[in-house]
């Protein structure tokens, strides 16, 4: 994208960051702002050199938990915020759809039920969401959303609903599904931490199986 073009949406940009920020800002399940400018970055990030549309990955990675319905509610008749707040601004048709079609098919949930990213700013999007769920941020943001919905810290077992549990269900098998190859290489990277976090973690822990 050339510079004119950049600094021709580039208005755009910071209202969207100014809507998400105020969404978002108050959030304490690890899905605050802070989290939105981090996957943001590592999107433009990952980017870099790529022929992907600036435009798409910048929008989607700005919006991309504005309507988790894990996090808020969906707006009425089925119209997610996204959309409307797209098409208020006036956003090409083109450029909303690319949008709403990552967003609907990023998350590991989705994957799960068999849905794929078609573009390489769908790759993108998802790998720098997917970084941000892994490595030292990953592990606070894990026990962040644990607590947030009273999740137990850790009961003994790898696959019950605590904090720890997550760790083998999801966010270790992250990692082999990065998309780009920078992806690959910080996930390689941010996976060794986790699985050292963890083998001290349950060391420690079983100091209170022993307590009387």
């Amino acid at each position: 994208m050339r510079n004119d073009q950049v600094w021709a949406y580039q208005p755009l940009i910071d209202k969207t960051r100014a809507y998400v920020e105020a969404i978002m800002k108050d959030d304490t399940s690890g899905h605050d702002f802070y989290h939105v400018m981090r996957v943001y970055e590592t999107a433009k990030r990952l980017m870099r050199h790529s022929k992907a549309d600036r435009l798409v990955v910048e929008l989607a990675s700005l919006l991309h938990d504005i309507d988790d319905p894990k996090l808020v509610a969906q707006t009425e008749k089925g119209v997610s915020r996204v959309e409307l707040y797209l098409n208020a601004e006036k956003v090409h048709e083109r450029v909303v759809r690319h949008v709403l079609d990552i967003l609907r098919t990023m998350s590991y949930s989705a994957y799960l039920k068999g849905a794929r990213v078609a573009s390489i700013e769908g790759e993108i999007v998802q790998d720098a969401d997917r970084l941000d769920a892994i490595g030292a941020i990953g592990i606070a943001r894990a026990f962040a959303y644990g607590g947030s919905k009273r999740r137990p810290i850790y009961e003994f077992d790898d696959d019950d609903d605590s904090s720890i549990a997550h760790f083998h269900q999801k966010l270790l098998k992250l990692a082999p599904l990065m998309n780009t190859r920078k992806a690959k290489r910080i996930a390689r990277k941010r996976m060794r931490l986790m699985k050292r976090f963890l083998k001290h973690f349950k060391r420690d822990f079983e100091v209170g199986r022993t307590v009387s």
